[in-house]
């Protein structure tokens, strides 16, 4: 094949392959990167594992329809996706604010995709091939196949397949449902009237078409009232479920926007084939003398273990998109891909991540979720761990084991989410120990986002004190190992639940553990999301009750600036948060005081011991470091986050 065995790009590639035209041709907003970290690479390779011939037009000028006619006309169609990112969040930090950088795109450019990509590319192809069947696919548009809440428009937008007109949507993975689809394709099947494959969604003319299925609230309704909002919603998230999941139907106007199943996870063979395909794990040359695709650099030397996600975190969309059975990779399937990373020129002998959305998670949370499917009222982890709950860490440690004994490899680290709960869960030992001594490069990444109560019910997340106890035990078997290691805990602000006294729990916290984040995220309201609905309707859709939810820019600026209380900068913010709270009290020199008082002849902070009537010696607070833990820098090499560690006093 041409250009080192990438999918083609071009007529020149076509010409090199002895191919007349592809039978499909792949837009896609990111640059073409052929790793299976990246959706198009995948859903490309799947499909020429198939039998099919696919084009990757990448980054196409959507100013003018010559882009899209790169190929010419595809045999059989167009499949459209955004890339790896909704292009928004993409384009947009949580302010709202232009992004300065692509990781995406070549040599980290701006501009390299319209806003809203799905829906521009899907007009351009019509416009250059108006009845070329189309399918839209990957994570911006699998969030947004219901009606839905649009942050930065601030209002209910229609479904995508709704807006774009294309023929179907493929949510989810997509692997099963793209080759069957193809398939059906290729016997002559128009793509609007194939209606039966679970993990789509189709529109349908009339009510009449529609066999089965419970209605939702339609698009007109959940634009007008946000009670009917949150209702479509839960039946939303309440249905994702493969096997006892139900067709959803959803009114847009005179049409109806209809949601089959969502399709079986792929079994662990299935898998393993998908990642045994021909990927050259490469930018394409095209970018080298632009600078290569940022993107790259972290997931280059890792490894995707498993899918799926039985966390639920109110503030991931893994629930809407992968689903909540956990599928993993065969260990010699994972070990297989190891020694083709050490053949790369560029490994230095460090694997950087084996993971997926769960580091931890390697088999389905009990055995009757295969049969029955997962619960549909209740967690598997909040807001304790269940009864039925299996948890084992075995596996992981033995695969572990295996990826250290491969030659050429050094280190082999989990970087990607650990749900430190289901770790602490796990009466035996042994992981948690193997973690410790050979897993962690320095610092480990955890996400506790919050501790204040109130907060984390509304995240689906597990109790401030589990955590607590992980932090304990992660530096005791830290020292045992003779090593001084690092923790870098996510932290959130401004999410729905909070408020200024959730926020001032937070800091104190903080405060006690002598630790102060450079880097704080502040919730983003994205498509597809439980804490989404919340912050549009101001309801927990799981019991209908009113949700306190910091909006204004102000409180949300409070919020953020108290859980970095020591920086200079945000004094004033601080201080107008404690005041309007009532925590003055916590304005002082005290040990638990976040900030000084204010001198009003200089009208800034005073220096310790200046205060009338206090004793500058006895109100000394202790030292950070005289605690548990202190904050320090790790070296440049592995501290490549500007997050400031926290670790154990030796």
């Amino acid at each position: 094949m041409s250009n080192q065995g990438f999918m083609p790009v071009n007529q020149e590639d076509l010409k090199a392959l002895g191919w007349e035209r592809p039978d499909f041709v792949l837009v896609t907003g990111d640059a073409y990167i052929d790793h299976p970290t990246f959706g198009a690479a995948v859903i490309g390779r799947v499909l020429m594992d198939a039998g099919f011939k696919v084009g990757i037009l990448s980054q196409p000028d959507w100013k003018t329809t010559d882009a899209f006619k790169t190929f010419g006309r595809p045999r059989l169609g167009f499949l459209v996706t955004a890339g790896n990112i909704d292009s928004m969040v993409n384009h947009y930090s949580v302010s709202k604010r232009r992004r300065d950088k692509d990781a995406y795109s070549p040599g980290g450019k701006m501009g390299m995709r319209p806003d809203r990509a799905t829906l521009v590319y899907t007009q351009k192809i019509r416009e250059a091939y108006s009845k070329m069947p189309i399918i839209l696919g990957g994570i911006e548009a699998s969030l947004r196949r219901f009606a839905h809440y649009d942050y930065w428009d601030d209002k209910v937008r229609r479904s995508m397949l709704v807006d774009s007109e294309a023929d179907l949507l493929v949510y989810g993975m997509g692997e099963h449902q793209i080759v069957e689809i193809a398939n059906l394709m290729n016997e002559g099947f128009e793509p609007k009237y194939i209606r039966h494959i679970p993990g789509t969604c189709y529109v349908a003319a009339s009510r009449d078409e529609i066999f089965e299925g419970i209605e939702i609230p339609s698009f007109e309704a959940v634009s007008a009232d946000k009670v009917a909002y949150a209702k479509a919603f839960m039946t939303q998230y309440d249905e994702q479920d493969p096997i006892r999941g139900k067709t959803l139907i959803q009114a847009h106007g005179t049409r109806w926007l209809v949601q089959n199943p969502p399709a079986m996870p792929l079994d662990r063979s299935e898998l393993d084939r998908v990642y045994a395909l021909d990927y050259r794990r490469e930018i394409h040359p095209a970018y080298q003398s632009l600078g290569g695709v940022p993107g790259i650099e972290e997931v280059k030397f890792s490894i995707i273990s498993e899918r799926g996600c039985f966390g639920s975190c109110s503030f991931c969309a893994l629930t809407y998109h992968q689903g909540r059975i956990v599928q993993s990779r065969s260990h010699e399937s994972i070990v297989e891909e190891a020694k083709r990373i050490v053949q790369d020129r560029e490994f230095k002998g460090y694997i950087h991540d084996v993971g997926g959305p769960t580091a931890n998670f390697r088999a389905p949370s009990c055995k009757k979720q295969l049969r029955l499917g997962t619960c549909k009222h209740k967690q598997c982890l909040y807001p304790e761990p269940c009864k039925d709950l299996e948890i084992d860490h075995e596996d992981l440690r033995l695969l572990l084991g295996k990826l250290r004994e491969v030659e050429g490899v050094k280190k082999v680290f989990l970087r990607s989410g650990l749900r430190y709960d289901y770790l602490m869960a796990d009466p035996n030992p042994a992981f948690f120990k193997d973690l410790v001594k050979h897993h962690v490069s320095g610092q480990l990444k955890v996400a506790p986002e919050h501790v204040a109560t109130e907060v984390l019910d509304k995240m689906q997340k597990p109790a401030g004190k589990i955590y607590g106890k992980f932090v304990d035990r992660f530096f005791e078997l830290s020292k045992q190992c003779g090593l001084e290691q690092y923790l870098v805990p996510y932290l959130m602000s401004s999410h729905p639940g909070s408020t200024l006294h959730s926020a001032i729990e937070l800091a104190l916290y903080l405060k006690k553990i002598g630790y102060q984040p450079e880097q704080v995220q502040d919730f983003y309201p994205t498509p597809g999301t439980l804490s989404t609905t919340m912050f549009y309707t101001g309801l927990d859709p799981r019991d209908m009750t009113p949700v306190y939810v910091p909006k204004s820019k102000e409180e949300k600026q409070m919020q953020r600036a108290l859980l970095q209380f020591g920086r200079p900068q945000n004094y004033e913010l601080v201080h107008k948060a404690l005041v309007q709270s009532g925590r003055t009290d916590l304005i002082g020199f005290g040990p638990n005081c976040l900030i000084r008082p204010r001198d009003q002849s200089k009208n800034e902070p005073l220096k310790r011991g200046k205060a009338k009537g206090t004793s500058s010696k006895a109100s000394q607070p202790k030292p950070a470091s005289e605690g548990k833990r202190k904050t320090g820098s790790q070296s440049s090499r592995a501290n490549k986050r500007s997050d400031r560690p926290v670790h154990k006093k030796k």
